[in-house]
């Protein structure tokens, strides 16, 4: 999970102003009811706003790999999970891997229900995903392509994020489903990383229903 706050100091001035903000709405609840219920209006307001001009003043932070790697070797990290065995991806994946110096890392969130979620119910959709990963790094390898591969957080965001500081990639992959078919689309993944993070990114449309008929 992110941490909201970008340092502790800012932590501890957040919680300052949380204690703050409490005991004037008790103070004021203590001299009217209205006073108090009039305090909390207020205070809500200007926080609200002071929040809203934060955000639009300041760019979100652009995440560039922390970890390092020998200048002759390119990392490619890949980024998928329903689509991870999709031939879309399996052909850019060949592409990108001609020069031999290429190290791969795929990785599949472990996509869940909001209600297992909410039950923290993962092992089911960890399994899922264990078992599309296991199938596509398979097929890469019988195409002579080595890879590994690891289950991520069930945010993409978040698993790019730690594949940056675990695995350090020069590119990454993004598979999704077509328009219309794609969670992560609607979600403005693809679009929110490009400017999140400080590394080229391709993103590969796999329509797995067109793969198959193409299969029949």
């Amino acid at each position: 999970m992110r941490n909201p706050f970008r340092s502790e100091q800012e932590a501890f001035r957040f919680l300052l102003l949380t204690i703050g903000y409490f005991a004037l709405i008790v103070i004021g609840a203590l001299i009217n009811k209205w006073v108090g219920v009039a305090v909390f209006v207020v205070l809500t307001l200007i926080a609200l706003y002071f929040a809203f001009l934060r955000e639009r003043q300041e760019p979100p932070p652009r995440h560039a790999p922390s970890h390092f790697h020998p200048q002759t070797e390119r990392r490619i990290l890949v980024v998928a999970n329903e689509t991870v065995g999709g031939k879309a991806l399996q052909d850019c994946i060949r592409e990108k891997s001609r020069g031999g110096t290429e190290k791969l890392l795929v990785v599949a969130p472990a996509l869940n229900s909001p209600l297992r979620q909410l039950t923290s119910d993962e092992d089911s959709a960890r399994a899922e995903a264990q078992r599309r990963l296991d199938t596509s790094l398979a097929m890469l390898r019988d195409a002579g392509i080595s890879a590994r591969g690891e289950i991520g957080d069930s945010d993409p965001l978040q698993a790019i994020e730690d594949a940056l500081r675990t695995f350090g990639p020069d590119e990454i992959v993004i598979s999704t489903h077509p328009e219309g078919k794609s969670n992560w689309l609607e979600r403005g993944i693809v679009s929110t990383a490009r400017e999140r993070f400080a590394v080229p990114i391709t993103h590969v449309v796999v329509d797995l229903d067109a793969e198959k008929e193409e299969i029949r």
